[in-house]
């Protein structure tokens, strides 16, 4: 069992939903699974689709570290800098052209843009996002790809390139299973949205103090008096302190909505409780590692991915007719 994932570093840090959707969800895993090979790349290829003003090496730092405080553990997952490795851009060429255009333009962030009039905003390296996932992905033989609800598709298109290439070539990339933690599902923003850095209503994962607070205090609420009984499964203030409770702690807090008697400022306080015990170890941690723990790092294990990489590059070489 190998499993694989990559960490987008479109931002100087990543935020609760990232961390309950991504990062718990596949530290999880690791735990569960210590049987297994895993493997955590840094997405900078992707990432550039989206920030191009010369940042990308500052955030790439800065989300790795966070991961370590957040307990992955570079000695039982193997983390590597996608951009160190030619064999991605190699594998990507490939396998676009063996893709066709009406496959491509099945791809839901596609859609949607051509349903907002804003097909010709995309860029070329957005409108082949999937093709370079797939070779991250078929490159080191994962069996296995965490990922989101929203990008399961992506794993779809992967394992159809993949067989299209078997089929095309003989037997050479293994089809992944997607792993979806269907409990955490979208995580919520403090405005009832998704969260997410484009809409500018998350917390992030170095948030503190004041700041933290400040968001926090922004989170919308309905009108109904102190003593009101309230719908938690209505207010956004609880959609996100749930995620932190434990089962008994969810019933208790629950209870006080329908009871009556809670106020959104205790909500609010309470959540801000929760969140602060999450997150003061993390950025202690975070604190604690030096970037050039992080680049010596990437340094040692860029020869072994090379290798990996390589290898298959050269088996697809020789099964198209590249290899002279």
């Amino acid at each position: 069992m190998r499993i694989l994932t990559g960490c987008q570093v479109t931002s100087d840090q990543f935020h609760l939903g990232n961390y309950f959707g991504a990062v718990k969800p596949f530290h999880d895993m690791c735990l569960a699974h210590p049987e297994a090979e895993k493997f955590l790349f840094v997405a900078n290829m992707h990432s550039l689709n989206k920030v191009q003003d010369g940042s990308l090496r500052r955030n790439a730092l800065n989300t790795l570290k966070l991961y370590l405080a957040c307990g992955i553990d570079p000695d039982d997952v193997f983390i590597y800098n996608q951009a160190d490795i030619p064999a991605h851009a190699q594998l990507e060429r490939v396998l676009g052209c063996i893709t066709h255009m009406w496959f491509m333009e099945r791809m839901h962030a596609y859609k949607a843009a051509i349903d907002q009039g804003k097909a010709s905003d995309i860029g070329v390296g957005t409108f082949t996002y999937p093709i370079l996932m797939a070779a991250d992905i078929l490159l080191y033989d994962a069996t296995h790809v965490p990922t989101g609800q929203d990008q399961k598709q992506h794993v779809e298109y992967t394992r159809d390139i993949a067989g299209k290439f078997n089929n095309m070539f003989g037997e050479t990339f293994i089809l992944p299973e997607s792993i979806i933690s269907e409990s955490v599902g979208t995580i919520p923003g403090i405005d009832g949205r998704k969260m997410s850095k484009s809409y500018n209503n998350y917390i992030g994962m170095l948030d503190e103090g004041k700041d933290l607070m400040k968001k926090i205090k922004k989170i919308p609420t309905s009108l109904e008096p102190i003593e009101a009984p309230k719908d938690p499964d209505t207010c956004n203030v609880y959609a996100i302190t749930r995620l932190f409770l434990t089962p008994d702690e969810d019933r208790e807090l629950r209870a006080k909505y329908t009871d009556g008697g809670l106020s959104f400022k205790r909500a609010k306080d309470y959540l801000y409780e929760k969140v602060t015990a999450l997150l003061t170890p993390i950025q202690e941690k975070y604190h604690t590692i030096s970037d050039e723990q992080i680049v010596d790092m990437l340094a040692q294990n860029k020869n072994k991915a090379n290798a990996i990489a390589q290898a298959k590059i050269n088996d697809v070489y020789q099964k198209i007719g590249f290899t002279i």
